[in-house]
């Protein structure tokens, strides 16, 4: 009998739409948002600076073709097999002209070694014309859509300034979902004014959205951002983890989240030189071998107090 698994993860999903081994390439195709061009706001969410996004070779004076070709140059010197998924990654990627917009996605599919899209937005960025167009290509070639939910709570997504509700963010992925689009989420943990029963109460909300996948990531505060100011003016405005109470969240929340959904990440790093905090000294992979570490010795597993 073959143990139980710590939690769904994100290459197992992949493996289940695609037959090869693929690696995302992060892209800045030069869109902006309806939160900074005045559409539905300005200034943007309280804690976004999109330069904590993007690798070296995602700049606008690139074309997706070149950002791309670079991202394969510098990912096959060491995964000489690999194929790629363009990761539409920077502002909102749905947000444009749908002609302009297939343009920019087809451009990405030409490139030798391309085997899909991932395209990250907002839910209230995606118009049923798009959806269309999408269904038809998600025929043709993996399309995975990540809307950025942040929370599934109103007064906070009011508080940081994200200019929809979660009602907004529940229809977007339902009807991205009826299409037969792989769809999936991204949840931020630790925004301001919530404490950790909120937070778990995210995976309860979600698990009743047709998600596929998930990503989580730790509040960071990043220098130049409002939510910055706020915090020098009252360090109490947001909860301050360390790596094991950080950890110890991530666990919580996994045995709460519908064994179905793939998760795909814990934690996020942006660039030392633009983060004030936390800083825990760990990278990535040592933080995931943190949480399954801790799940090992506790028996703990995703879905464990999941209620059908």
């Amino acid at each position: 009998m073959s143990p139980q698994p710590l939690y769904r993860a994100f290459q197992d999903f992949l493996g289940e739409h695609l037959d090869r081994k693929v690696q995302k390439i992060s892209l800045n195709a030069g869109f902006t948002c309806p939160n900074r061009d005045g559409s539905k706001g300005l200034g943007g969410c309280t804690y976004c600076n999109n330069q904590t996004f993007n690798p070296a070779y995602c700049q606008t004076d690139k074309s997706i073709t070149t950002q791309l070709e670079e991202g394969i140059r510098f990912f096959a010197r060491k995964y000489t097999e690999m194929e790629y998924l363009a990761y539409f990654q920077a502002y909102t990627n749905t947000y444009g002209e749908l002609e302009l917009l297939k343009n920019r996605y087809e451009e990405a599919l030409r490139v030798p070694k391309i085997a899909g899209l991932v395209i990250g937005t907002r839910p209230d960025c995606m118009p049923d014309t798009l959806l269309d167009y999408l269904e038809t290509l998600s025929k043709k070639v993996f399309v995975l859509i990540e809307y950025g939910v942040e929370s599934t709570l109103d007064r906070t997504l009011e508080q940081i300034n994200r200019g929809h509700n979660f009602t907004c963010s529940a229809n977007a992925i339902c009807r991205t979902a009826a299409r037969g689009i792989p769809v999936g989420a991204h949840i931020i943990l630790g925004l301001p004014g919530e404490n950790t029963s909120d937070i778990l109460n995210h995976a309860t909300v979600l698990n009743e959205l047709p998600l596929d996948t998930l990503k989580l990531h730790q509040l960071q505060l990043i220098k130049g951002t409002r939510l910055a100011a706020q915090v020098e003016l009252n360090p109490a405005f947001i909860s301050h983890f360390t790596a094991d109470t950080y950890a110890e969240l991530i666990i919580a929340f996994l045995e709460r989240l519908r064994p179905g959904i793939a998760v795909e990440r814990f934690v996020s790093q942006s660039p030392p030189n633009l983060l004030l905090l936390p800083d825990w000294g760990l990278k990535n992979y040592e933080f995931i071998h943190l949480v399954e570490k801790k799940m090992k010795n506790a028996g703990s597993f995703q879905g464990r107090l999941y209620i059908h």
